[in-house]
């Protein structure tokens, strides 16, 4: 079995009530966001680089890892992460670092409630507590589950 096939199909274990896996489908993606958009804004040396790359930085070594499981999986997540970054730049021109930084804190809580909510429904604790891997599997389980529904193989 290929490495993503077991970590996709572990995840799925603490995934099966549906309320949860609906959960979840709103949630990870808010997770996710949120963590790129908090990298987004750390500050770096207006003199070497733009806001938005620690953003670049982090999420070039997540898609490396994703290309090693899945590469269709990893191009789905890159056209995520390029949206993200659009978002981003969009929120922060609107609403200043500062602002994007209040919003993607924001989000983060109350998707990572959302998430607790869903496996307290679930009656299991997340699979991270597990394995810390699994922070790294959410997206891509919501991302297989997507492809599943358009007939896109994994």
């Amino acid at each position: 079995m290929r490495r993503i096939d077991e970590l996709l199909t572990n995840y799925s274990n603490d995934h099966q009530n549906p309320a949860n896996q609906r959960m979840h489908l709103v949630c990870v993606p808010l997770i996710v966001w949120s963590v790129t958009a908090m990298l987004w804004c750390i500050p770096v040396p207006e003199s070497l680089l733009k806001p938005g790359f620690w953003f670049a930085f982090a999420l070039f070594f997540t898609w490396m890892y994703y290309w090693k499981l899945s590469k269709p999986l990893a191009l789905g997540s890159l056209a995520g992460f390029l949206v993200f970054g659009f978002i981003n730049y969009a929120l922060a021109a609107r609403f200043g670092i500062d602002g994007l930084l209040k919003i993607a804190i924001g989000v983060f809580v109350v998707a990572w409630i959302g998430q607790f909510i869903g496996h307290k429904w679930e009656g299991k604790r997340p699979s991270f507590f597990t394995d810390l891997v699994y922070l790294m599997v959410g997206p891509l389980w919501t991302l297989s589950k997507l492809y599943k529904k358009t007939g896109i193989a994994i």
